[in-house]
């Protein structure tokens, strides 16, 4: 009997959701609702967006209830509208996901450019920088070169240069002066950026 009334009930409701009773649409929304979200859930992963493509499916639904010719009608409606929604969405998310891996690969390549751009430049002033250091050691007048020379290259200690080349360590520190200012004056443009 239960069954009976049921059945019934569907049938009475679904005549007066074709007349347009709000009533009729609230008692198949609650009915359905539930069960359109959670198939949208399915493909989806997203309870918010389930809900909002389950709630689409029905304003398709009522604006197109002269369409639906039995109560079954109702729910193959929802579902095929639940699908579409989630499969729109899911087109979307991709095209999306392209764009920004797309940007992403762009931002990454356009990165890598400035990098090797960077190096290049840095590795021709690094070169020049060499380049003018040592013309600037070798114009160096000759004492002051050898002086320079065992101290910063060789890594002799004051009064071994001085032992070595037969002269005070008063005299290898004022030759060493006399370099540093001499390669301070030369490289002055390079040593400012630096």
């Amino acid at each position: 009997m239960k069954k009976y009334l049921k059945i019934e009930t569907q049938e009475f409701q679904f005549l007066q959701f074709k007349e347009g009773k709000e009533s009729a649409f609230e008692y198949f929304f609650k009915l359905n609702f539930n069960s359109i979200a959670g198939y949208c859930a399915q493909f989806l992963g997203d309870k918010d967006e389930s809900k909002s493509i389950a709630q689409d499916s029905f304003v398709k639904l009522w604006s197109n209830r002269d369409k639906v010719k039995s109560q079954n009608g109702i729910k193959s409606f929802l579902y095929v509208a639940a699908k579409t929604g989630c499969l729109n969405v899911l087109r979307h998310k991709n095209v999306v996901n392209k764009y920004r891996d797309n940007k992403l690969n762009e931002l990454e390549h356009q990165l890598k450019l400035d990098v090797l751009e960077s190096i290049r430049s840095d590795s021709l002033v690094l070169s020049e920088l060499e380049s003018i250091i040592n013309t600037s050691i070798e114009e160096l007048p000759d004492k002051c070169k050898n002086v320079f020379l065992k101290k910063r290259v060789e890594l002799k200690k004051n009064k071994e240069i001085a032992d070595e080349l037969h002269i005070s360590v008063k005299a290898v520190e004022a030759n060493m002066t006399r370099a540093l200012k001499n390669l301070r004056i030369k490289l002055s443009m390079y040593l400012a950026s630096y």
